[in-house]
């Protein structure tokens, strides 16, 4: 199973990075990440050994970091030298634990060094969820034919025209502003 999460690292110089990144549990306590290279989580992961697992409801984090957006309130950890989402419902703070090298795809096993909750998760309404799913698809425009992406977008937008409020309908915004990017420079290349 994955989950979509926000992960915070820091580069060797304090700089912080913000990206959203499934995740995997293959057991308690463990976290599995698997950033495609090149990607300055693993970069950042690699030099530090340590990284922030964030759980969030506000999916303007998700969509924001696939547009451009990387400046979110952050707030000090306790047990590793990085940072967390200042607004999110929960945190892991992990260290790294090993290192599967892969030119393509690394997998980064970490142990949880600690947990913590901040606020109850109530749940996503629809739009939400598919805000998740149009920056994943975000995340891939290169990778698909705009049949694809068309047909995802018009799927998805049922649900934001039913149920989205105000932070989601921001948040679709910038994920259907990228792709318009997208589509322009593409159509300059052809």
């Amino acid at each position: 199973m994955i989950w979509e999460t926000i992960v915070t690292t820091r580069s060797p110089l304090g700089r912080v990075h913000i990206a959203p990144m499934g995740i995997r549990m293959p057991e308690p306590g463990v976290v599995l990440l698997a950033p495609f290279r090149p990607s300055t989580t693993l970069d950042n992961l690699l030099a530090s050994r340590c990284a922030v697992v964030n759980l969030t409801d506000d999916v303007r984090v998700f969509a924001g970091c696939l547009t451009g957006r990387h400046d979110w309130p952050i707030a000090a950890c306790t047990h590793v030298p990085g940072v967390r989402l200042a607004h999110c419902l929960a945190h892991r703070e992990l260290r790294v634990q090993s290192v599967e090298e892969d030119p393509q795809r690394p997998v980064v096993l970490c142990d949880v060094v600690h947990e913590q909750t901040h606020a109850p998760f109530r749940g996503f309404n629809r739009a939400q969820s598919a805000v998740v799913e149009a920056a994943i698809l975000v995340s891939r425009l290169h990778m698909l034919p705009p049949e694809k992406i068309d047909s995802e977008v018009r799927y998805l937008s049922i649900a934001i025209e039913k149920t989205a409020g105000p932070a989601e309908r921001e948040a679709w915004g910038w994920l259907m502003d990228r792709i318009a990017v997208h589509r322009a420079k593409s159509a300059d290349s052809a």
